[in-house]
């Protein structure tokens, strides 16, 4: 008896990560399928920022100057390249997913796989997470790069850990919040939600500013936590921009740890409801 368990404990764990590997390597090739697509889709709208802000308004006469001075492409690098990655990582789960538990059939077929539900819902976070760091690598070259003569952005990379760290966590907070919106608001509302959301989260998200500048209003200092975005911005604001304020470092980082694992966990639990009712 005691052989047969142990025996058919390490058969279910490889059927179990064959199943998984599978699921990804599939997920991996629809990307490389729509690759340009998505590129373009995720580019365009950061390279129209810097190119309005740090080639045109100078060449203008304009001025690109942020606030303390610091170049606008010094201020938005992070914040261009944050908000890119958490847009990207939520709609990469959350229009699929939403389409899947709304479709006839089409969230069982996966359901059906030789894996726990749970497994199923931490791969397609997974997933998720792949796609925003593609973005954020695509978005980094063109706003690092895009400017007029004088205009380049101060980037030094101050804490590679840290850097790693801010990554990895902003990108699974990102999936988690998208695979969670999924399951618990109406297919109908969706695109309502990216519009009237989205769209005040981004523009709030410390994306052109620092959260160290709003110290002159209080309010809206606070207010602006309750954002997920502000947090990977200042993230990366601390490790890409050291010289520009950001918020304290024990801050993002217990909210970017916290959250991460706090929504992974909520996504998961309301998956799991969901695909099984």
């Amino acid at each position: 008896m005691t052989t047969t368990v142990l025996t058919k404990a390490p058969a279910v764990r490889s059927r179990t990560l064959h199943t998984f590997a599978a699921m990804m390597a599939r997920d991996a090739r629809v990307l490389r399928r729509n690759f340009v697509m998505s590129a373009v889709r995720i580019v365009i709208q950061p390279l129209l920022f810097v190119f309005v802000f740090a080639y045109v308004l100078p060449k203008v006469g304009g001025g690109g100057a942020g606030p303390g001075g610091e170049a606008f492409s010094t201020i938005m690098v992070p914040g261009l390249v944050g908000s890119s990655m958490v847009l990207q990582a939520m709609a990469a789960v959350t229009f699929p997913l939403v389409m899947e538990l709304s479709g006839p059939g089409a969230i069982e077929d996966r359901a059906l796989a030789p894996v726990p539900v749970r497994v199923l819902g931490l791969q397609k976070i997974l997933s998720a997470v792949v796609e925003g760091l593609v973005a954020g690598v695509l978005v980094f070259p063109v706003v690092l790069l895009v400017h007029a003569q004088g205009q380049g952005p101060a980037v030094s990379v101050a804490n590679w850990p840290m850097l790693v760290f801010v990554l990895l966590a902003g990108a699974v907070l990102a999936a988690a919040i998208g695979m969670y919106l999924a399951t618990r608001i109406d297919p109908r509302q969706i695109q309502v939600l990216f519009t009237l959301v989205m769209f005040p989260a981004m523009m709030l998200g410390c994306v052109y500013f620092p959260w160290s500048s709003l110290d002159g209003t209080p309010w809206l200092q606070i207010a602006v936590l309750f954002n997920p975005m502000v947090y990977m911005n200042e993230g990366l604001r601390a490790v890409l921009t050291p010289q520009v304020g950001h918020m304290p470092t024990w801050a993002f980082l217990t909210a970017l740890a916290v959250g991460a694992a706090g929504f992974v966990w909520l996504a998961m639990r309301s998956f799991a409801r969901r695909v099984t009712q």
